[in-house]
């Protein structure tokens, strides 16, 4: 991808996340990349070609990160490595996920290859730690940490390292 190409997703990925996909003409994407609309035609076809292009590059991005939790085998540990994961989003990477987020509120498209197997492996987590319902713990963790990550990536509340404390505590992690 050239220079030009990636100052364009990155605009893209910032307004999108800021204002909006909805609310982002590409004209406004164009302006902010220092480019002319005309080159985001070329290379994206459409507002929602770049779009697509952003989502694969967060989809690959999410996939990466739970690869290392689907590979683990110890369920306490499998439990850990989730629970923490919202709480140590870097924040070069705040715009993507916000993003993301968005997304599932403002289209009907909500990507979730990722999260998919992450669930599969909690509920064999929490079969092989004697639950009695593993499904719906599962469910509650996957719940815990979407919240988590919404409420992190809008604002940082000043205890939230007392609050994965509190979950790994609850989980006895």
């Amino acid at each position: 991808m050239t220079e030009k190409q990636e100052n364009i997703l990155n605009a893209a990925l910032k307004l999108f996340a800021t204002e909006g996909y909805a609310s982002t003409s590409t004209s406004k994407v164009a302006k902010e990349a220092g480019v002319s609309e005309g080159l985001i035609f070329r290379h994206f076809k459409n507002k929602e070609g770049l779009l697509n292009v952003i989502r694969e590059k967060s989809s690959e991005a999410g996939k990466a990160m739970m690869a290392d939790i689907v590979m683990t085998s110890d369920p306490k540990e499998v439990i850990r490595k989730i629970l923490e994961l919202p709480y140590y989003i870097e924040k070069e990477n705040y715009e993507m996920w916000r993003l993301t987020y968005a997304l599932k509120w403002q289209t009907d498209n909500y990507d979730t290859s990722y999260s998919d197997p992450v669930k599969v492996v909690l509920r064999e987590a929490f079969s092989k730690l004697g639950y009695e319902d593993p499904a719906a713990e599962a469910e509650i963790i996957l719940m815990l940490m979407d919240g988590a990550a919404t409420a992190f990536l809008l604002h940082e509340p000043e205890n939230k390292l007392d609050i994965l404390m509190a979950l790994k505590l609850k989980y006895k992690l």
